[in-house]
């Protein structure tokens, strides 16, 4: 017999226990089912960042191609370097 979860006050709560627990102890994995979530956003958090007006101009020439805000494109590019980095190494 599995543990039962606990009951979370918040979600950093939740984290926290999980970030420390082992799901298998909680969970039967062997009885889940995949499932396609189509709606599903990844959460953002808002940042800032300083660039040469320059480069904001010459991102929205390329944005403007494509028909997509400027911002998308660069979130585009970041994601494609990262992705690129990351299988690099």
């Amino acid at each position: 017999m599995k543990n039962k979860i606990p009951s979370f006050a918040t979600e950093d709560e939740e984290r926290k226990f999980w970030s420390k627990s082992e799901s298998t102890e909680y969970i039967d994995w062997s009885q889940s089912k995949n499932m396609v979530l189509p709606n599903l956003k990844p959460s953002t958090k808002k940042i800032s960042i300083r660039l040469p007006e320059i480069m904001i101009d010459e991102l929205k020439v390329l944005a403007n191609k494509r028909d997509i805000p400027y911002q998308s494109l660069l979130k585009i590019y970041l994601s494609e370097k990262i992705h690129q980095e990351l299988n690099s190494q």
